[in-house]
């Protein structure tokens, strides 16, 4: 029950910590990077390459995959979003769906379809017992980055120009430009900030289940969205609450009713929340004046 419980946790971290990159961008673009899936996988061959080939450190490997996702980020959002910046909705999400398959055809051209097994970059740190339990290294690390993450990110939204500006944006992108905030620069640091963290949830995510593919994000970046939605999209503390449930969920789920079920039981846990709070357990219902 606690080792369920504990892996359920950890499992959950990781997506809180691709959900949060989800609601930076809806929260303060108002579009749906449905790419931010398959950034997570180049993170993760990104932290293989350097570990496996050059021989770099875990923390090298962990800092190289996420200033390349940044870059990635940022170039994602110059080339096929800010084009789009006041197209609709529905092409958006047709671009970041076409942003999607492209980098997982790169990924299959690159590094073919044949998984590579992960080297756990935390595996020999430590263990401790809880109980009859052991929690990993891994998880210990995932769980604790999950927390610095939402807390940082929390307090540069609160605190820092920037943060200030990105809460503008995403008020009033009219107001916020008619103020003197470069919208275009504020949307690129927010994509830079969320692949970034697409990026060390990768690193985790293979550390924990080390099989790396080109698809390897696409499940992890749907329900980390569904987390997203769950706990409130634009909701940082929405998305932490949202990871973490999710995966316990998840978990439980595969240990006492169907490994087969399990992902058809954690949507239905969302469809059910949705019906009965459609704004996500932590969002907030927001009053439009005419």
């Amino acid at each position: 029950m606690v080792s369920y419980l504990i892996n359920g946790i950890s499992l959950g971290a990781i997506y809180a910590i691709i959900a949060l990159g989800y609601t930076m961008v809806y929260g303060i673009a108002k579009m749906l990077n449905f790419a931010h899936g398959d950034v997570i996988m180049v993170g993760g061959y990104m932290a293989y390459c350097s570990v496996s080939y050059l021989g770099w450190s875990p923390a090298a490997a962990v800092i190289f995959a996420m200033a390349v996702c940044t870059i990635l980020g940022i170039t994602i959002e110059k080339l096929a979003y800010k084009p789009l910046r006041d197209a609709s909705s529905l092409a958006v999400l047709i671009t970041a769906i076409g942003v999607s398959y492209f980098l997982q055809n790169a990924a299959l051209l690159i590094f073919s379809s044949n998984p590579k097994v992960f080297p756990n970059l935390f595996s020999d740190m430590f263990t401790i017992k809880v109980g009859e339990a052991t929690v990993t290294s891994v998880a210990v690390v995932t769980i604790l980055s999950c927390i610095i993450i939402m807390v940082a990110l929390t307090l540069f939204t609160s605190k820092t120009k920037m943060g200030k500006a990105m809460r503008a944006v995403s008020e009033d992108r009219g107001a916020a430009t008619l103020m003197g905030i470069n919208v275009n620069s504020t949307i690129s640091v927010t994509f830079a900030i969320g692949s970034g963290l697409a990026a060390i949830a990768g690193v985790l995510l293979c550390s924990a289940y080390p099989t790396l593919m080109p698809t390897t994000g696409a499940m992890p970046g749907i329900k980390a969205f569904t987390a997203a939605v769950f706990g409130g999209i634009g909701s940082i503390p929405g998305a932490m609450l949202g990871g973490i449930l999710l995966g316990v969920i998840e978990i439980f789920a595969k240990a006492y009713i169907s490994t087969q079920l399990s992902d058809a039981i954690v949507f239905a846990v969302l469809i059910i929340v949705l019906i009965v709070k459609p704004t996500g357990l932590l969002g907030k219902k927001l009053t439009e004046k005419v």
